[in-house]
């Protein structure tokens, strides 16, 4: 616990769900935790209950649809840390429905556009903007929450576990999102910064719906695994907690 004392975490779309879980557990090891959020007055009660419970927690606006919100982010870690040691990417909308049927011939351009704009271009937009402050870390670790769903491998098997969800926009965002994990780790090898795309598994939030088998007390788990690895641990990697997952 004594070596995270000091480091400090952003994690995006932190007021609910598995971005609130992965800041409580991070902040349990005494990492200080920023939430990222749309609006800070209607995650009060959020950033509260992590102070609650002893954990060292703030708060900044955040909004992946507003590029704007990139420079107060930035502004705001370096004013008050100086320099940010661990970035998880976890903000990520959904907007078909996940399971069912097949409508890669007819999804339309606005909910391809609104998805990708969310889970890939503002990820891209908001690492590339906080950079200069991870690298000013001893071990900088980056965070993609990707899912099991952006997995082509996976798809194109015979006899898919992952068949039915087809989810075009949601699941195509989300291999790019591994692509850009890939080509970040790539380019920071031998910096000491460590990137690589989290799959949580199927979790019981706003985006996964009730039919979820995970609850979200156990949605943190390969987040925090990925944000605190040893400087020996693996980097432009695809993982669900302890296990490597094919592209």
């Amino acid at each position: 616990m004594a070596s995270h004392q000091g480091k400090v975490a952003f994690i995006t779309g932190a007021n609910r769900g598995i971005g609130l879980e992965t800041a409580k557990k991070l902040g349990e090891l005494g990492i200080t935790v920023v939430l990222g959020v749309r609006s800070v007055s209607k995650s009060q009660i959020a950033l509260e209950s992590l102070i609650a419970q002893g954990i060292k927690a703030d708060i900044v606006h955040y909004d992946a649809d507003d590029e704007a919100t990139n420079d107060e982010v930035f502004n705001y870690l370096n004013n008050q840390y100086g320099k940010l040691d661990i970035l998880v990417n976890n903000a990520g909308i959904l907007l078909e429905g996940m399971m069912g049927k097949n409508t890669s011939s007819s999804i339309s351009q606005e909910t391809l556009h609104h998805t990708f704009n969310t889970n890939l271009f503002a990820v891209i937009s908001l690492t590339q903007k906080l950079l200069p402050l991870i690298k000013k870390s001893d071990a900088g670790r980056i965070v993609n929450l990707s899912s099991i769903l952006g997995s082509l491998t996976l798809h194109s098997m015979e006899n898919s576990p992952i068949d039915p969800a087809k989810a075009f926009a949601y699941n195509a965002s989300k291999t790019a999102l591994n692509a850009y994990t890939i080509h970040l780790a790539s380019e920071l090898k031998g910096s000491g910064i460590k990137v690589n795309s989290a799959h949580p598994g199927w979790v019981k939030t706003e985006l996964g719906g009730t039919n979820a088998p995970m609850e979200i007390e156990d949605s943190y788990k390969t987040s925090v695994r990925l944000a605190t690895l040893p400087n020996d641990g693996p980097t432009g990697g695809f993982f669900h907690e302890g296990d490597t997952l094919p592209w």
